[in-house]
């Protein structure tokens, strides 16, 4: 049975903002490249969505590394996978909270 993928306000707007950055930095071809990246990890997620490690024990927020630079944090609720953001790596972890 696959988990259903529901993205949170700031999910999207942080993809947005990696996107448009990307853009700028590095171009169309890039972004494809990215945006490859997310959607088959969130194929994977939504079959196993325990696959990535948890990152946060107290909330058990599981990150999955897209690109050395960029993570994909997320919960699991019952048979839905939330995704809470999008986080560039370089960004100091305290931010998150």
């Amino acid at each position: 049975m696959n988990f259903e993928i529901r993205f949170t306000p700031e999910a999207e707007e942080t993809f947005q903002s990696i996107v448009a950055q990307l853009r700028t930095r590095w171009g169309n071809a890039y972004v494809k490249k990215f945006k490859f990246k997310v959607a088959a990890s969130l194929k994977t997620l939504a079959v196993t969505p325990y696959l990535y490690a948890v990152a946060e024990e107290q909330t058990q927020v599981r990150k999955c590394v897209l690109h050395k630079n960029c993570s994909m944090l997320y919960r699991i609720y019952d048979h839905t996978v939330l995704i809470i953001c999008f986080w560039d790596n370089r960004q100091d972890p305290l931010l998150l909270s």
